[in-house]
């Protein structure tokens, strides 16, 4: 071929032609597979096309529990880790539920209410509790009181009222933390976008986590959530374990 074009066109010509070519073939490589929540790649990203998760990502949206429709690469991670965590001993907790957009995609992505299996869903309800908030958090904005993406207690409860095993649990964390009754946890997310509760609701459910058992911090790798991240790297240290960061701004934990 590249004979033929030397034939057919001056030097010059043929080798504009060969590097048009080549920047061509570049932008078509590069040309974005996913393009979502500060998230872009060229990466196959064919969970998108997964029926079973795109059904119950989208039945989560049509209920108006996500404060952004567009973080499905998050979501794969969530329905990745509760599927794993399904085929292990143990319940499912999520601490920091607001409307209930990811829990509510892992209960249809696993058919939960089939699982031996509970899920237990912790929060106010009524959004941020200052006092837990650190100086510096208060410096970067924080504020007690209602955010974006809560929910009312009643709501959450009528979202998942056909799921007798999913339990809501209402109050402040670390206070209700005692209330979970469990005995083992296989499923473990996080994210109440406040350091203080979060590293006291991961200390009190370590123990009781059995091996294997995944740790989903959903703000690890965020801007603006750095306290956050390096007092969960601190934990990581006591705990003898390493965070993986992941892309979607996740972290992600197994127990040993």
């Amino acid at each position: 071929m590249k004979k033929f074009i030397k034939k057919i066109l001056p030097e010059p010509l043929a080798k504009l032609y060969w590097l048009f070519k080549v920047a061509r073939i570049k932008f078509i490589t590069w040309i974005p597979k996913y393009n979502e929540d500060e998230l872009i790649t060229g990466h196959n990203a064919d969970f998108m096309k997964d029926e079973r998760f795109m059904s119950a990502y989208n039945s989560a949206v049509k209920a108006g529990l996500a404060i952004s429709d567009k973080i499905h690469w998050r979501a794969h991670t969530i329905c990745w880790a509760a599927l794993r965590a399904s085929q292990l001993e143990g319940d499912f907790v999520e601490v920091g539920v607001a409307k209930g957009f990811l829990s509510k995609v892992i209960v249809d992505y696993l058919n939960f209410k089939e699982l031996s299996k509970n899920f237990f869903l912790l929060d106010t309800f009524e959004g941020f509790i200052e006092k837990y908030f650190t100086e510096s958090e208060k410096k970067n904005g924080r504020k007690g009181g209602n955010y974006l993406n809560s929910a009312s207690y009643e709501q959450v409860r009528e979202t998942f009222r056909d799921y007798k095993n999913v339990k809501i649990i209402k109050g402040i964390v670390p206070d209700i933390l005692s209330r979970v009754d469990f005995s083992k946890i296989a499923y473990l997310h996080i994210d109440m976008n406040c350091t203080i509760p979060e590293i006291l609701a991961a200390e009190y459910f370590w123990d009781k986590m059995v091996s294997g058992a995944i740790m989903i911090l959903d703000d690890y790798g965020h801007s603006g959530h750095e306290e956050q991240k390096y007092a969960f790297d601190e934990f990581a240290k006591r705990k003898n374990v390493s965070i993986l960061s992941l892309p979607t701004g996740q972290g992600l934990i197994i127990k040993p």
